[in-house]
This record gives structure tokens, C-alpha cells and sequence, in this order.
């Protein structure tokens, strides 16, 4: 016997973040009471996490909830909620693509779904902001096959593939691909939101929303070359503080309010590429620098990367042709997408495809004080 309330979860690796999965039907149904729930399951607020199962890193304190769609063509409906370490807060507003990727093994090692043969694919929607998106999983002898020969960059080692095909991903969260209604907004930033500690500046910035909404601009615009480490752009207080202050000041006109208790839009230095592939970032989210770069803004910049007048317009390094594989260089190796744009109209992506792995690393029973969710 227990004095605590166990809930039945996967706890797994989707691209380069994880966290535990849960049916939708074993958390609480008020939404309050279920952001309390995740919250004590990871261990927030509390920068380490040390009384849950979350990372201590905001990559490791993502949590994902599924349930069968009622949605006519769909089959998983997928609810995305990004906690932070040291904050009590549980955000369903932005998509997160690496997660997205254990969705379909999840719904399969539960039996929410049956696998269809040598491969599984069915619809998923992610309803943080009514994405679609097919997912096709190798499931050869029915069951989940984990090993495999694809690798992707953030992650360890080698895995069977998963394929990810966005339907229709402009406008996650804004209004819509440019929600400034320019490709490129040149911009002059105070210091009076984040009380002083830096003189005004200007800039250009690319505002795009592509399944995650983005802020690009230049390193080089900041003083900064793009190439900097993880660490070294942590520990750079003065440029933390003018990106936040950007980020701030440009929400307003991304039509996005105030986002200063939230997780978007994302920050994106770039520079040109080094390493042979499209282009070099740096992605904070929103105040840390990702050690890689998230699926969704990948995507993201990738799309600004084809798109005439941005500010990855003489940056990036692109080749012809309707059919574009952008490769995104980032803190630990790249990331590449696959995007087809309309020949009639070039500054329209018509559609982009993905790459990731996953991985089921635990399944059982997370425990959570009764006190928080009695569940009679």
C-alpha cells in the first residue's frame, strides 16, 4: 500500500528531448488540477527536480498526452506541455517536434493503435495549435522496432527512423508564416522593459511562424560571430538581457501580447554556415541556449532560409530547384529538412518533412502525493 496516487506513464525519448506519456484518460480532466499533477510527476518548481522525474533541463521537462482523435481523418490526438525546472508553470501553447516523434510508438506500445504492417502511419494532431501531420513508425514482426541506422544529431548512437510529414504548420501560434506582415522588420530596442544595463540598438529581424514562432536575426548584428559554444552564450549576460528585451518589444508586433511568462518566440542568431551545410544557429529557448535546435524551429528557419528579403537571405547557402533540403548547423551537428516550395509561387512552402528517433525508456507507474490528486 501507498499513501500516494499512482498514474500508469512511458517514460520516453522523442528526438532530442523526453519526458514521461501519458493517456489522456488516466490524468485529471479539470486542466488545474492536471498542471499540478504534471507538475509534482516532474518535479517543479525546483531547479534541480530532484522530487521528479524531470532533467533539471528544459529539453528533459517536457511531458506528452495522447488519447484516440475524434477528429475526423485523424488518428492521436497529441497535447505538447513544456514545464521549466524552476518555474511553476505548465505551458500548452507552442508544439514541440521532438516529442512529436513518440507519439505513434506510444500509441502503439499502449494499444491505442494497431500496427498496419512492416510500417505504421497514421494521422496525428497536435492540439496546442491544430497541426497535422502524418508519422510513419518500422514496426516489422508487430511491434515497434527502436534500433535501426538513422542518426540524428543531439541524440546518442543509432536508431530506426521516423518519418514526420507536416500538412500544414504556417501559423502555429501567430496569425499566420509572417505574422509582422513583413519578411523583414528592422527594429530599435530600449532598455526600458528589462530596466536599463544596456544601450538602445537596431537591428533586423526575420518574424516567421512556421510551426514555432521564431525571432531570426544576425549574430554578427549583436556583436557576436553565431559560432560561440553552448556555455559561452549562457554565461553572456549583456546579450541574454538585449535578446530578451528584443524578444519583448517584438511580440507586441508579432500580434503575440506579453510573452514574458512564456516560452515563445523563440530567439535565432545566424551566420553563415562552416561545417557544408545551409546555415549556422544559435537558438535560445527563450532564455537558454539549446545545446542542438527544436524540430519545429528547424523547420522554421529553414523556410526563412527560402524566402526571399529575410535576413537568412545572403547568410544561408542554398541550392535551386522547388524541392529544397535545408541543413541546419547547430551546437552539436545539424539538422536537416526537407521542404518543396510552389513553383508558381516560390515564397510559398507547400510542404516539409523531417527525420527523428525515439525510444521507449521506462514503463510503469509515476507517483504523486495524494495531497495534490487524491483520485478517488
Amino acid at each position: 500500500m501507498t499513501s500516494q496516487t499512482a498514474i500508469p506513464c512511458l517514460l520516453m525519448r522523442g528526438g532530442t528531448s523526453k519526458g514521461p506519456f501519458f493517456n489522456e484518460a488516466d490524468l485529471p480532466a479539470d486542466i488545474p488540477t492536471r498542471d499540478k499533477v504534471l507538475l509534482a510527476a516532474m518535479g517543479s518548481p525546483d531547479k534541480r527536480q530532484i522530487d521528479g522525474l524531470g532533467g533539471a533541463h528544459p529539453l528533459t521537462s517536457k511531458v506528452g498526452i495522447v488519447c484516440k482523435s475524434t477528429t475526423p481523418g485523424v488518428d492521436i490526438d497529441f497535447l505538447f506541455a513544456q514545464l521549466q525546472p524552476d518555474k511553476e508553470t505548465v505551458d500548452t501553447t507552442p508544439n514541440c517536434g521532438n516529442m512529436l516523434a513518440a507519439v505513434v510508438p506510444f500509441a502503439l506500445e499502449t494499444g491505442m493503435v494497431e500496427v498496419q504492417g512492416d510500417t505504421s502511419t497514421y494521422r496525428v494532431l497536435t492540439l496546442n495549435t491544430d497541426m497535422q501531420c502524418d508519422i510513419t513508425v518500422q514496426t516489422p514482426g508487430g511491434e515497434v522496432q527502436y534500433e535501426g541506422d538513422a542518426r540524428i544529431d543531439g541524440a546518442p548512437g543509432t536508431s530506426a527512423p521516423i518519418t514526420i510529414n507536416f500538412l500544414d504548420t504556417a501559423g502555429s501560434v501567430c496569425a499566420g508564416l509572417l505574422p509582422t506582415g513583413h519578411v523583414k522588420d528592422r527594429i530599435t530596442v530600449t532598455a526600458d522593459s528589462m530596466g536599463g544595463g544596456f544601450e538602445p540598438f537596431t537591428l533586423d529581424v526575420t518574424c516567421i511562424d512556421n510551426g514555432m514562432p521564431l525571432v531570426i536575426f544576425k549574430a554578427s548584428d549583436l556583436g557576436r560571430t553565431g559560432y560561440e559554444s553552448v556555455a559561452e552564450l549562457n554565461a553572456d549576460t549583456e546579450l541574454k538581457q538585449r535578446i530578451e528585451a528584443l524578444r519583448l518589444q517584438i511580440s507586441l508586433k508579432m500580434g503575440l501580447g506579453d510573452v514574458s511568462r512564456k516560452n515563445y518566440p523563440k530567439m535565432t542568431l545566424v551566420a553563415a554556415p562552416r561545417d557544408g551545410g545551409s546555415i549556422t544557429t544559435r537558438s535560445f529557448i527563450p532564455h537558454v541556449c539549446h545545446d542542438a535546435i527544436g524540430v519545429l524551429a528547424a523547420v522554421t528557419v529553414g523556410t526563412a532560409c527560402v524566402l526571399d528579403g529575410s535576413v537568412c537571405d545572403g547568410v544561408a547557402m542554398m541550392q535551386p530547384g522547388a524541392t529544397k533540403k535545408v541543413s541546419v548547423e547547430h551546437p552539436t551537428g545539424e539538422f536537416s529538412v526537407s521542404l518543396e516550395t510552389d513553383p508558381a509561387n516560390p515564397q510559398s512552402v507547400t510542404k516539409a518533412a523531417l527525420l527523428r528517433t525515439a525510444r521507449l525508456l521506462m514503463r510503469g507507474e509515476v507517483m504523486v502525493p495524494r495531497s495534490v490528486w487524491p483520485r478517488n
